[in-house]
């Protein structure tokens, strides 16, 4: 166990000849330095969790980047902990220093990041892997610098008036605590609705320097020299600028890295309260692209051959006069739900109500959606998928239709598991159909069948297919890339029945534009070749993907 205060070393000056003189009375200078440790808890978390955000943002997978992170940090944290010891003769100038520091790679972290994957994240090659890997290096050295903070605090308050070490650690870690409370709320209610990702940092930045300057110059400047003090001042001070110059430039920057991401045709970029809503577009002749959180959900060229797919086998089957899609905020689904003859309601069940909100208003997606939701046959839940189905009525559907993000996204691996299916079941009416986006087929087929073992295991029999699609520049799976996947693009599906006699894949009379019957039969026959057996099922405790 490492001790808050190592021994000096036979021969070492003391860390401290007196008590500090300090412009105000020691009770009300300790209290401004557990103020100060208050604030600089409170930053470090901020970010902590920036790092965590944009690393979910911008490369998929929060679960293993989250884990990267953190456990990333908290290793630094102890290396720098360590290092700090070092600094203690000269604890003020050093908690200074690390202080400045911290500001400026913890405040522009957000925008160097972002830069880079806009801008580099599609070269490739021994770059491929750039982006994670500065976030990692932005990961230590953050660590490094917040491990250093308690060790020359300690100091400081010892500094002030000596006490026993388990009181001052006792008082230092609580003040510690409750400031990463505050900053762990405070993220993602007030920061990252209200400033955004890069602001909310540079703010965070911000108060972090003029905390650490203040406690230094205000309450220890006799401990500095005069040459100390000026060089502290003077490159806090530069700091300062940098954080308010590139806060003044965050607009323009976002709105440059969009479109290094996206294309010049940004038309809508809105964060709401659950995701990042991008579209491009739907005007002027361009096809309207909509991307959730960085994915491409709507490809203009592909869409209809989509929701084609995984609408029309499904309905084709059987009655379906009562239609439940689960997702499918964009309406594109219910579009294609609305030419089928005899269907009287469909539910549509999205958690995101921006993305609703757009699909009833914005002139591009309105038109993509034949303006569906003003029709009265179709009423819209802001709900959870899993949460609503366990209210919902039992029997009440003929077609429940799952049009959810990809499987891989961690966030949606509850919506793919045996448990949500079970669910899924119980709402269907006899001879009810289920359909399932399940992820591409050709880039990942072990997913793929990990869904149709799962909708094994909740009592359904299931049919798959596939339709392919263009390249659209993004990958099909749960990493976000701005690099062209190099792989055929697909979509794979699966029709559900319960019981155990899969149902058949058929259209019903009519003209699609995208599908017919041979082609359905081939793309059921490429994606049986795809088969992998004896995978597990995918649980709400155990997921799979």
């Amino acid at each position: 166990m490492i001790e808050p205060h190592a021994p000096a070393p036979p021969g070492a000056p003391p860390p401290w000849t007196g008590p500090a003189l300090l412009p105000v009375r020691p009770g009300t200078g300790r209290f401004l330095v557990l103020v100060c440790v208050f604030v600089c808890a409170a930053c470090g978390l901020v970010y902590e969790l920036e790092l965590v955000a944009f690393a979910s943002y911008l490369m998929g997978d929060s679960v293993t980047q989250a884990s990267v992170v953190l456990s990333v940090m908290v290793f630094a944290m102890g290396i720098g902990s360590l290092a700090a010891k070092r600094l203690r003769w000269h604890a003020a100038a050093g908690f200074g220093a690390i202080e400045t520091a911290l500001a400026l790679v913890g405040g522009c972290s957000a925008m160097v990041l972002y830069a880079v994957f806009a801008w580099t994240g599609g070269w490739g090659g021994l770059w491929a892997q750039g982006p994670r890997c500065l976030l990692v290096a932005f990961s230590l050295a953050i660590g490094l610098l917040i491990g250093a903070e308690v060790p020359l605090l300690m100091e400081l308050i010892q500094r002030i008036r000596r006490q026993d070490a388990g009181g001052a650690v006792a008082d230092l870690f609580a003040a510690d605590y409750v400031g990463a409370l505050v900053g762990g709320l405070a993220f993602p209610f007030l920061l990252l609705p209200f400033l955004g990702q890069l602001t909310g940092a540079l703010l965070t930045g911000t108060v972090n320097v003029v905390a650490g300057g203040a406690l230094v110059l205000g309450l220890f400047r006799r401990d500095l020299t005069r040459r100390a003090r000026w060089t502290l001042l003077l490159v806090g001070l530069t700091v300062l600028g940098v954080l308010a110059s590139a806060a003044a430039l965050a607009d323009d920057f976002e709105r440059a890295a969009r479109r290094a991401v996206y294309g010049t045709d940004v038309r809508v970029a809105e964060q709401t309260d659950v995701q990042e809503i991008v579209l491009t577009g739907g005007s002027g002749g361009a096809p309207l692209d909509l991307f959730l959180d960085g994915r491409l959900r709507v490809g203009g060229r592909d869409e209809r051959r989509y929701a084609e797919a995984l609408v029309h086998p499904a309905l084709s089957g059987g009655p379906h006069a009562r239609v439940l899609i689960l997702g499918g905020g964009d309406g594109l689904a219910a579009r294609e739900v609305l030419r089928h003859g005899g269907v009287r309601r469909v539910d549509v069940v999205e958690l995101d109500p921006g993305l609703i909100r757009l699909a009833r208003h914005d002139p591009g997606l309105t038109a993509a959606n034949g303006h569906v939701y003003d029709d009265p046959r179709v009423r819209t839940v802001t709900a959870d998928a899993l949460g609503w189905l366990r209210g919902a009525p039992a029997a009440a559907y003929d077609v429940v239709i799952a049009d959810l993000p990809d499987p891989g996204i961690t966030a949606s691996t509850k919506l793919y598991s045996q448990e949500f299916y079970g669910l899924a079941r119980r709402v269907l009416a006899p001879g009810g159909r289920l359909v399932v986006h399940a992820g591409s087929v050709t880039t990942r087929p072990r997913v793929f069948w990990t869904v149709a073992a799962t909708l094994r295991a909740a009592g359904f029999a299931g049919s798959p297919y596939r339709v392919v699609g263009h390249d659209s520049g993004f990958p099909a799976g749960p990493d976000r890339s701005a690099a062209a996947s190099g792989a055929p693009h697909d979509w794979g599906f699966l029709l559900a029945r319960p019981g155990t006699t899969p149902p058949p894949l058929r259209l019903a009379p009519g003209r699609l534009r995208t599908l017919t019957p041979a082609a359905l039969t081939a793309d059921a026959r490429a994606a049986e070749r795809t088969r992998i057996a004896g995978l597990p099922a995918s649980t709400l405790v155990h997921p799979r993907y």
